[in-house]
């Protein structure tokens, strides 16, 4: 059977070149007779992966040297705790709230001090970023925390909120890679990988150093505090290790293609063939305000329940997969991560045409 286009929101597509590289090396990585899924995290070429991993990333995101980088396990969700046990000094913190994740990382946080909601898009389900320039910061808040890419409803932060100078900790799971950022602007920013760089399992986390300290709430676990992972540069406990392999030969695959300038490039070719055809379709219709549409998930509908499940049944046919929306929101998405060919957007607006052409007396 040929691969498929796969929209998965996450685990997502990887770069076949990426997997091709891998299948090579799994019965013999670089002559050790074994696989890295065999390999001790405290060898010499688990090491040597693991910093190579480091010094890919610190380049291709440009991050400063004051800022350490881990590779961490527990997914997205359990830095969700893992925050502010580490930097909730005053117990206090102030969330935006744009979604799912969002919300579910707030409702955690308040389990361990004073949560303040300053702006939230929930009251038109999550299809807009909301006024971020003027926001009633508090004064002693320890930390603004936001979901910069929101997969479920495909909208992305264009701008970063005006925090008052107090530290900004961003999740961008479903945005990592896709685009330069400046590292500087923020205190903490996180994400799970298996969105746009590797497989699930591994959280890689970029945190300023001022900030990692022994200092945490009472109670915190140790493998919940990041200057333990820090200090042992993520290997304090066996490690992530084949997915770590496998997100460094992404950082290697992004560099190939010309870093994160040219990702950029490319993913907006693919997300204007798509929002394009959305924008002039009498079909299908976009789901978010047009200044605040993702580059990495496009979501839309039919207006029609029965009409979205016989395009997505029929788009799976002929190759297409994954193209469901999620359970809470329903309708489609369309997830174009970096490792998404142009090719496969083309494939998926052909098909929508298609589908149109056949299906628009149904509307």
């Amino acid at each position: 059977m040929s691969r498929v286009y796969n929209f998965s929101a996450g685990p997502a597509v990887l770069p076949e070149e990426v997997l091709k590289e891998a299948a090579d090396e799994m019965l013999d990585y670089h002559e050790t007779g074994m696989s890295v899924m065999e390999m001790s995290h405290r060898s010499k070429a688990f090491e040597k992966i693991l910093t190579s991993a480091e010094q890919d990333l610190r380049e291709l995101m440009q991050i400063p040297d004051n800022y350490k980088v881990l590779f961490l396990q527990g997914g997205a969700s359990q830095q969700f705790a893992m925050i502010p046990m580490n930097f909730m000094k005053n117990k206090k913190a102030d969330y935006i709230i744009t979604g799912q994740w969002a919300k579910k990382a707030a409702d955690e946080a308040e389990k361990y001090g004073e949560i303040h909601r300053v702006a939230s898009s929930e009251d038109q389900k999550y299809s807009y970023i909301p006024d971020c320039t003027d926001l009633q910061i508090s004064k002693d808040a320890d930390y603004v925390y936001i979901c910069e890419n929101n997969t479920i409803y495909g909208t992305k932060y264009k701008r970063l909120p005006n925090t008052k100078g107090k530290i900004l900790i961003s999740d961008v799971s479903s945005c990592f890679l896709s685009e330069p950022v400046d590292v500087k602007k923020y205190g903490m920013i996180y994400g799970g990988v298996q969105k746009n760089i590797g497989p699930a399992g591994v959280v890689i986390a970029i945190i300023r150093e001022d900030l990692i300290t022994d200092c945490v709430l009472p109670g915190t676990p140790t493998m919940l505090t990041y200057k333990v992972h820090a200090d042992a540069n993520s290997l304090y406990n066996t490690p992530p290790a084949y997915g770590i392999y496998i997100c460094g030969k992404v950082f290697k695959w992004i560099q190939s293609l010309g870093g994160l300038e040219e990702m950029k490039k490319r993913n907006e070719r693919k997300a204007k063939l798509l929002y394009d055809f959305l924008d002039q379709s009498r079909m299908f219709h976009g789901t978010v305000r047009k200044e605040d549409r993702s580059l990495m998930n496009v979501t839309f509908v039919t207006g029609k329940k029965e009409l979205d499940e016989k395009f997505i049944s029929e788009a799976k046919k002929s190759g297409l997969e994954n193209l469901k929306g999620h359970r809470s929101v329903g309708g489609m998405r369309a997830s174009i991560y970096n490792a998404m060919p142009y090719e496969g957007v083309q494939s998926l607006v052909s098909f929508m045409k298609k589908f149109e052409e056949e299906n628009f007396k149904d509307v």
